[in-house]
């Protein structure tokens, strides 16, 4: 199994679980990628290498360790989107949590 199917074996289960457990959870888009919505906001999607969460702007990066966040830029003249990061592959196993945490914020928008 290549890296990229363990992370996408990864994010289906964190789909599988969200959407089951949380009755206002849904599978989604974010751009074409696949992602998990509240309501009709996203708040995490499947990213090329990684898994990309709406965590906020007031969101404290350096309260998670090790984890490497990189904010989510897809955009070739524009900056990153704030609030937005991507978590590589390799990190995978903080995923579930941060999936969590960009639920718990959507729902106060």
């Amino acid at each position: 199994m290549s890296p990229n199917d363990i992370g996408t074996t990864a994010f289906d289960r964190i789909v599988s679980k969200l959407t089951t457990a949380e009755n206002d959870v849904t599978a989604g888009k974010m751009m074409s990628a696949p992602g998990l919505k509240c309501g009709d906001k996203i708040f995490a999607f499947r990213a090329k290498q990684g898994m990309g969460f709406r965590l906020g702007r007031e969101f404290d990066l350096d309260a998670h360790g090790s984890i490497d966040f990189e904010p989510l830029n897809p955009f070739k003249t524009k900056g990153p989107l704030k609030g937005w990061y991507i978590v590589a592959d390799k990190q995978r196993d903080a995923w579930e949590a941060l999936a969590r945490s960009a639920l718990a914020f959507t729902r106060t928008l």
